[in-house]
């Protein structure tokens, strides 16, 4: 081949080239075009009819992502939103309130190509830790569409059913068939779907310091069932229940708003659940938040008996103090009362319940708490202005919210509490509330109180709290003061 025809292909690839990369950037300039026009056109259409997609074309329906790691679990591309009415969604059935699982339908999330068109639900399992799940996939640690083996994880004992898991009105903030997945939806499972459980029961021995001094000290007894041996183990079931909000149960409860509830939870948590606002067709919700435990000392099967007494402390977490004693609060003390009081009630043919949930720093969080105990101690730690410090920073005395709080009562078929191991006012009334009678509530006795506790305990009891003794006056509260930092030993 001669340098002249040579010169000339190469000429001819080069205009080639040119040509092709002019024609890329053209049909990109078109797509963006489309692109924004289909944006507006949503934008547009969702304004005027929230939620719903009037599009024929709209779909979800796409090739899947594929990559050495991946191979072909998720859609080619990340779906952001979907629409009611969108071509190709389908969400399966989820009847809340039915009394049989099988008519009422198992939670479907899975955002797997194989089962994102059949979602009735937002979120993800596991709450929180779906983003640990997300770091594992991404280093390659978890297959993206692993399945679990449920093999062996059924309960260890039977929770019966109540007439309560049947009424809307009575649960919405978990699901009450949450333990009996495996069994109800086992075909469903067979089939591929990814249907997960959101309750988990199991039974334990627990060992306690300050339980085991008041064996030796003869506050408790060893009885072979509930106090087990002279080393202070106890027997107890517990139950772990990850939330399940059905949003027109929780709208109605706090009430408030369905939609502004959706549009918050939206805008709140970063926008990351953008169905929030464009599915109103999908009623239930994941929250990415804690959940809570439940310890059960004695017969479980007499929880829903009313003529078995129960004694039930509601707790709600507290790391520095429950954890690692910090004496600034009553809650590790709190605890270990109401655990000592649910044991001696167990011994005594009766049934005690500790329901603790994952609520720390009055669900402010544990960064906003130190920053609120920061204010105290510098500005000098008063029970007059116990609640203003923390309103400072956080805007709020309390983020708690105890309406949605009863519903796991609700679940063990609760409907009166003899013993209420509690002196907040907001944990009773939310209780009362839901119907379930309390006919005693108990405070911490004065000498498990710390003393840098006091300015906590003066000022919730002047805002409420129960207490058979004094109510604080305002000159009062004032001279109930707190340890200063110059009092700390560095």
């Amino acid at each position: 081949m001669s340098e002249s025809v040579l010169s000339e292909i190469l000429v001819t690839l080069a205009d080639l080239k040119a040509s092709q990369q002019l024609l890329s950037q053209k049909v990109d300039t078109i797509q963006a075009s489309k692109d924004e026009h289909t944006y507006k056109h949503k934008v547009s259409h969702y304004n005027s009819s929230p939620g719903h997609s009037d599009s024929d074309v709209d779909t979800i329906v796409s090739p899947t992502f594929a990559t050495d790691d991946n191979p072909g679990v998720w859609t080619e591309k990340p779906v952001l939103t979907t629409y009611v009415g969108q071509k190709g969604v389908k969400p399966a059935k989820m009847n809340w309130g039915e009394a049989d699982p099988k008519v009422r339908g198992p939670i479907v999330i899975s955002r797997l190509a194989s089962s994102i068109n059949n979602r009735n639900a937002i979120g993800a399992y596991g709450g929180p830790y779906s983003i640990y799940r997300a770091l594992a996939v991404a280093m390659g640690d978890l297959p993206a569409d692993h399945k679990p083996n449920f093999e062996n994880t059924q309960p260890p004992i039977k929770i019966k059913q109540q007439p309560q898991w049947s009424d809307p009105s009575k649960i919405v903030s978990m699901d009450p068939f949450g333990h009996l997945t495996n069994q109800y939806y086992k075909t469903e499972i067979e089939e591929g779907l990814d249907v997960r459980p959101t309750i988990a029961i199991t039974r334990a021995h627990m060992i306690v310091p300050e339980l085991q001094e008041e064996l030796r000290n003869g506050g408790l007894k060893v009885d072979g069932r509930v106090m087990v041996n002279e080393s202070g183990e106890l027997n107890v079931h517990k139950a772990a229940v990850d939330p399940v909000w059905y949003l027109p149960g929780v709208a109605a409860r706090l009430n408030v708003d369905e939609q502004y509830l959706r549009r918050s939870l939206f805008e709140n948590s970063g926008g990351m659940y953008s169905e929030l606002v464009t599915r109103p067709d999908i009623k239930l919700f994941l929250p990415p938040i804690g959940g809570l435990t439940v310890y059960i000392f004695g017969n479980h099967e007499l929880l829903s008996d009313p003529n078995t007494r129960l004694t039930v402390r509601v707790h709600d977490e507290c790391n520095g103090s429950d954890v690692f004693g910090s004496d600034i609060c009553t809650c590790r003390p709190y605890l270990i009362y109401g655990m000592k009081e649910s044991i001696k009630e167990a011994q005594n043919g009766g049934v005690g319940l500790i329901i603790y949930f994952r609520k720390e720093g009055r669900a402010l969080g544990e960064v906003t708490k130190y920053l609120v105990y920061n204010a105290r101690k510098r500005g000098g730690d008063s029970a007059s202005t116990y609640f203003a410090r923390t309103e400072n920073v956080a805007g709020v005395k309390d983020m708690r919210f105890q309406a949605l709080m009863p519903d796991v009562l609700h679940w063990l078929g609760v409907t009166k509490i003899d013993r209420f191991m509690s002196m907040s006012n907001m944990k009773h009334d939310a209780v009362v509330d839901a119907g379930i009678k309390i006919l005693e509530r108990c405070e911490i006795p004065d000498e498990l109180i710390p003393p840098d506790s006091k300015v906590e305990m003066e000022a919730k009891i002047a805002a409420g709290y129960f207490s058979k003794g004094h109510i604080p006056c305002a000159e009062e509260l004032t001279k109930t003061v707190g340890r200063g930092w110059d009092e700390f030993h560095h």
